[in-house]
């Protein structure tokens, strides 16, 4: 694995020195940058948020909209010394103004249609304004540079809140340049690869290896996939980045012998379990590994991903350099060997500093790991097998039962595109299986019987579906994840109105 970088702005300036007149990231829709241009941005960009907020340590938001302008706005921000939050354009009123208050942001880089949004008090630039990088000298920024440190905080990265409030993560310069290094490694990028994003925003761990790597970024903005399958071939992308529940859609869709990826050498899949059919389907069509990564915003983000030349079906892959995996007895703590299955704890340099409004390292133990919160198992290879959260798991008559690993069964039945499983309240065995489905175009709501009992002849009754409800679609989080505290109370409502 190549040295990462000091400071997480030196990727900018670094790629513009080996490559000015390379093609550093552009969109499906002709937008473009190339090292050169997004260098000269950055120092333009840093110059601007210096004259309003100062520096070193203020805290700046920006918008993560799928476009080059957050990639100046990210590294302009870190550029002038400061700390950048990246934000969710899907977010809402309320919880973008929640979001900034709890980050502390003095000034948020957005779009005009989302700054309309946020009350007042905290000021607003256009992502979308040119006038913002052209402000100040460049020369002036680069000859004095605020003094950051690898150990300082360069991002507060908020959780998505899947399973209770968001938290505000503080990753340091060196906790992102670790991770971008590890991820080039494990991906497999150089100066010759051409990434494909078909992402619904800019997630950093994307823009920053890539930058390392100085490879090329192809940003699909066009929701639909057939077109980013198009985009990745015109573009000669060796890369497709993208989200389980497009490629859950793409694995079904019924002109899929008709869609190829030219030059594509590798899918790879994060934010939440990619289902082993859906996998297997798109490996077996394009002839190319369907990867799986695991990470968490507490690790920056990325500690394991599945391996290009030794892929196993289901699995998040072996960590990468760097990092060490074990696996806890959910009672004892104790450590457990070989498929034994428990809490998955994580330790590394991409380990986050600390959880805003709490003292560094609280949230790790006395040996520096970290628990996740998630339950997995690790075979005799080292490769990782995630199962669920912790906090989804539940008790039907004493047995553990994991949502996912039901989820997993009923995706792989022919009537059903999408689906979550949550725990019911039962009076007799505590808790049992419900499942909200997201049935194919067709299936009738008398089909839904006829579905749970597919699924439930190859189950333990344990994990039997009890209950089954249709829905038109699973709500999730910008990044794939769903709310399953959400989708539990939706179900109840279901459930009431079909009594």
């Amino acid at each position: 694995m190549r040295e990462p970088v000091t400071r997480l702005d030196d990727l900018t300036r670094r790629a513009a020195a080996a490559d000015p007149d390379g093609v550093c990231v552009r969109t499906d829709r002709g937008d473009a940058l190339t090292f050169a241009e997004l260098e000269r941005r950055v120092s333009g960009c840093a110059a601007r948020i210096r004259s309003l907020v100062g520096g070193p340590g203020a805290v700046v938001a920006v918008t993560s909209v799928l476009h080059p302008d957050f990639a100046v706005a990210y590294f302009g921000t870190l550029r002038a010394g400061n700390v950048v939050v990246p934000v969710n354009p899907m977010l809402r009123a309320k919880g973008l103004a929640e979001l900034v208050a709890a980050s502390g942001a003095r000034l948020v880089l957005t779009t005009p249609e989302i700054a309309e949004q946020l009350p007042g008090g905290v000021p607003t630039l256009d992502l979308g304004d040119r006038a913002l990088w052209d402000s100040g000298p460049p020369a002036d920024v680069l000859a004095d540079l605020p003094a950051v440190g690898p150990d300082d905080v360069a991002s507060v990265h908020f959780t998505s809140g899947t399973t209770g409030e968001p938290k505000g993560v503080r990753q340091t310069h060196r906790n992102l340049a670790v991770n971008a290094a590890q991820t080039v490694y494990a991906h497999g990028l150089d100066a010759g690869s051409v990434t494909l994003n078909h992402l619904p925003t800019y997630h950093p761990m994307h823009l920053n290896s890539a930058l390392f790597a100085g490879a090329e970024q192809v940003l699909a903005t066009d929701p639909d996939l057939a077109a980013s399958l198009r985009t990745a071939n015109e573009a000669r992308a060796t890369r497709y980045y993208s989200l389980p529940m497009r490629l859950s859609r793409l694995a079904v869709r019924a002109d899929l012998p008709d869609l190829r990826l030219e030059t594509v050498e590798a899918v790879f899949s994060g934010g939440s379990a990619l289902p082993v059919p859906a996998a297997r389907a798109l490996s077996e069509h394009f002839g190319i590994p369907v990867l799986q990564g695991y990470g968490l915003a507490e690790t920056a983000p990325m500690t394991h991903c599945g391996s290009r030349t030794r892929p196993k079906e289901g699995s998040c892959g072996p960590p990468v350099p760097g990092t060490e995996c074990r696996i806890v007895d959910l009672t004892t703590g104790r450590a457990l060997g070989p498929g034994g299955r428990g809490e998955i704890q994580v330790r590394g340099p991409q380990l986050m500093r600390g959880y805003l409004g709490e003292p560094d390292g609280a949230a790790l133990d006395a040996e520096g790991w970290f628990a996740t919160g998630d339950v997995g198992q690790v075979d005799e290879d080292g490769y990782l097998f995630v199962v669920d959260r912790l906090k989804d798991v539940f008790k039907c008559d004493n047995w553990l039962v994991s949502p996912q690993e039901i989820e997993r069964v009923l995706l792989g039945h022919p009537d059903v595109v999408d689906c979550v499983v949550v725990d019911h309240p039962d009076e007799f065995s505590g808790a049992v299986a419900a499942a909200l489905v997201v049935p194919r175009d067709g299936t009738g709501p008398e089909a839904l019987g006829a579905i749970a009992s597919d699924v439930n002849s190859g189950l333990p009754y344990y994990q039997h579906v009890r209950h089954i409800r249709a829905v038109d679609e699973i709500a999730r989080s910008g990044g794939g994840k769903v709310r399953r505290q959400d989708l539990r109370r939706l179900f109840e409502i279901l459930l009431t109105a079909g009594d």
